[in-house]
């Protein structure tokens, strides 16, 4: 007989439970890398909107200088953006302000949707939920490609694609939070939130990649694209998607339902009543079971059973009584100006480095994704390092403490070269995403399961939700502002971010003075390690 392959042995080294949680870990990992993936090529395609408007402008210039004064040289300037740029309404002057409003507005419908999402959320079936959310993003992301396919110019149908885009997007975060701390519980949430959520950063990574792709030649596609991946995500969604893991139960017990070659046993009633019928399979019943069955033809009285629901079904949490959570007001405030600095450099470091360094859309979309790589490796170290200290709060402040001078030094740096600016995006990606990552993960989970819930599961989605939506306010005021302070100088957008660090720092301070000082701070125990 031949040896089993090692690779077999391993696969039959997982049980059943086992293989549902890497479905649900995988399932959910690749379903909110499509909504990453989905909202990355605005900011790739920004320095598209405008580049013919700006390199037009600079040749106007150049000609009018070179003509000295000449009474026919006039005519030149009349060479006007509107005219010869490549797309109409960015073509102004405040282009920057146009463009920081249209990401104003999804953040902004993103911010407001997110609070009435996980309320949403917990009274419907997540996987209905989110599959309507992924078809509807789908439709809205390929709807702003098609303005260039159809040559739409009109800053309000962008605006309208953007905001609704954003009302349905709050489906996703709310949902794959829940589903994934259902299926995992408080031991090692820290590593498996952090290698889980680095489907933002890997969301991130691919949507500059196709959307570099296509930027140059048809940017529409940059947008359709995406948009069908998502969608298509949906449908999956809708067919595998399991929200918990009770859900298996009723497929099991139909699975171990008597079929077909069942020994049949008859029960002749007394007492006037008609014969009853068991059907059970022998094979498969315990010793004590088969003690309670009755032999043969044993007269056995029967008698009515009531089945009594041992308690009621948790009710979904309120609002108020979420935020009367210990923790959650600090987190989410702090979360505010966290993902204010991640998402300003979202939406605005291509267009940031296409300037600084003075490279073409494409080019700067990819070396943009290094952003993300560092996001990835900050989220996972954030995680394993708040599981060994047992202090999330600790953990965050001092990453953000570190990325303020960072942020600085990114600023200086960039100027010098390609391998300087690699280097800093890497640790500035690592630190300022790795507390954004922590909050909206494990941290959200544990508050969402905190001991005065008494065990209510279903108050998770309505903390996550609050948590995401306060840090999304954030997200909406950053790409906001950096297209208003941009107008005077980069230095103005780097100084904006480093006061919010400075803020999220100062939110944490109670929190992180409550754990270094708690008995109870320590590392996890191995009994709490093996609690799945």
């Amino acid at each position: 007989m031949a040896a089993i392959p090692p690779g077999i042995r391993l696969l039959v080294s997982f049980n059943r439970d086992q293989w549902y949680r890497a479905l649900t870990f995988m399932l959910t990992f690749l379903l909110y890398t499509s909504f990453h993936l989905s909202r990355k090529p605005i900011s790739i395609v920004k320095s598209e909107l405008h580049k013919n408007c700006s390199s037009v402008s600079e040749l106007a210039t150049m000609a009018s200088s070179s003509s000295g004064g000449g009474g026919q040289q006039p005519s030149l300037p009349s060479l006007h953006t509107d005219v010869d740029c490549s797309w109409k309404p960015f073509d102004k002057r405040n282009y920057k302000q146009l463009l920081g409003a249209m990401d104003y507005s999804f953040l902004c419908a993103y911010a407001v949707g997110m609070y009435l999402s996980g309320i949403i959320g917990e009274r419907l079936p997540i996987r209905l939920y989110l599959t309507f959310g992924m078809l509807a993003s789908g439709l809205f992301t390929c709807l702003f490609g098609l303005g260039y396919v159809y040559n739409i110019h009109s800053l309000g149908f962008y605006v309208f694609v953007q905001v609704a885009n954003g009302l349905v997007q709050t489906t996703g975060w709310p949902s794959v939070v829940t589903c994934i701390s259902n299926w995992f519980g408080k031991g090692r949430r820290g590593l498996i939130m952090g290698l889980w959520n680095s489907h933002t950063s890997v969301g991130n990574i691919l949507g500059s990649l196709i959307a570099g792709y296509w930027v140059s030649s048809n940017w529409g596609m940059s947008f359709i694209v995406p948009g069908i991946i998502i969608a298509a995500m949906g449908v999956v969604c809708f067919l595998f998607l399991i929200e918990h893991p009770n859900d298996l139960k009723s497929i099991h017990a139909q699975n171990s339902s008597p079929t077909t070659n069942v020994p049949t046993k008859c029960w002749n009633g007394v007492n006037g009543q008609t014969e009853m019928y068991l059907q059970y399979k022998d094979k498969t019943q315990s010793y004590d079971t088969e003690l309670l069955l009755p032999r043969d033809s044993v007269c056995v009285p029967v008698q009515p059973v009531v089945v009594v629901k041992r308690e009621a079904e948790p009710s979904a949490i309120s609002f108020m009584g979420a935020l009367r959570i210990p923790g959650v007001i600090e987190f989410s405030l702090c979360l505010l100006f966290a993902k204010l600095v991640s998402y300003t450099f979202l939406f605005w470091l291509p267009l940031y480095i296409t300037k600084a360094a003075h490279l073409d859309a494409k080019k700067a979309g990819d070396l943009s994704t290094l952003f993300d790589v560092g996001g990835i490796v900050g989220g996972i170290l954030a995680g394993v390092i708040s599981d060994k200290l047992g202090k999330r709060a600790t953990t965050c402040a001092v990453m953000l403490l570190l990325s303020a001078p960072t942020l600085y030094g990114f600023s200086m740096i960039s100027e010098f070269g390609l391998g300087p600016t690699i280097g800093m995006l890497l640790v500035c990606g690592g630190l300022v995403n790795g507390p954004y990552s922590l909050i909206t993960t494990a941290v959200s989970a544990d508050l969402g399961t905190h001991k005065s819930l008494k065990g209510n599961a279903r108050a998770l989605s309505t903390v996550t939700a609050i948590i995401d939506g306060t840090g999304s306010v954030g997200a909406a005021l950053g790409p906001l502002l950096a297209g208003l302070l941009s107008a005077g100088g980069w230095d103005r957008v780097f100084y904006m971010l480093m006061a919010a660090d400075f803020f999220a720092l100062l939110l944490l301070l109670r929190l992180v003075t409550k754990e270094l000082s708690s008995s109870k701070s320590r590392p996890i125990s191995t009994v709490e390690l093996k609690e799945h």
